[in-house]
């Protein structure tokens, strides 16, 4: 499966079956976070075989269960977006291992022995994985492209075929109670600036942004476009 395949294919999944993951895809996926921490300066953790983050009334309420692993999302303050974009790149990779996830805002409860959380830092998130007791289902699209995005040139209606593959992949990327409050320019000489836009929930919206952002890349190939 490739990654482009993958972000067709992956939806976010809450119930799990009790099956251990394989030893070898436990090690492809903490090579990638090793990677990912290193390339976005992120404390990004990998906690496997623990189930007490999702065994309360919290994650009971969000309908969560058999969940035994899990991703920490750590970083320090201000690296939100880059958490939601290495940490959708970790999740692409789980799909691609045929596992399934969901991104966690609120219905865990903090293991403070599982993981670590230096000074400075702050566990944003988690991302629930494991053998999905289903694959998911897909969320209705609400409104085309063209809603989420702008044409700084002077080419009004001429958007080039990267860029409107990149904005499928971005509305197809998770966003906190699928808000989908982000919004791409495309500016002149292929540059294209991301941003995000008014939310209730804007405590997400950087991780949201982030997330859509690794999709759109791949949609639209990186050779194709340079971030604003």
């Amino acid at each position: 499966m490739t990654l482009q395949e993958s972000i067709l294919a992956r939806h976010s999944v809450r119930q799990y079956i009790d099956k251990p993951i394989e030893v070898e895809k436990i090690q492809q996926m903490q090579d990638l976070i090793d990677e990912c921490n290193r390339e976005g300066g992120l404390h990004i953790q990998l906690v496997t075989d623990e189930p007490n983050a999702f065994s309360g009334g919290l994650a009971k309420y969000g309908k969560f269960s058999g969940i035994r692993n899990y991703i920490a999302m750590i970083g320090r303050k201000g690296d939100d977006e880059n958490l939601g974009y290495y940490g959708e790149k970790v999740v692409l990779l789980a799909q691609t291992l045929g596992l399934n996830t969901c991104w966690v805002g609120l219905t865990f409860r903090k293991q403070p022995d599982k993981y670590k959380v230096l000074d400075e830092e702050k566990l944003v998130c988690v991302v629930s994985l494991g053998y999905g007791a289903t694959q998911g289902v897909q969320h209705p699209q609400k409104k085309g492209f063209e809603s989420y995005c702008k044409d700084a040139r002077n080419e009004p209606g001429s958007y080039p075929e990267w860029f409107v593959n990149g904005m499928k992949a971005a509305l197809l990327a998770p966003t906190a109670i699928n808000q989908q409050k982000f919004e791409f320019v495309l500016h002149d000489g292929n540059k294209v600036e991301a941003k995000t836009r008014f939310t209730m929930l804007n405590g997400y919206a950087p991780i949201d942004l982030g997330i859509a952002k690794c999709h759109f890349e791949i949609g639209a190939g990186k050779e194709n476009f340079e971030w604003e």
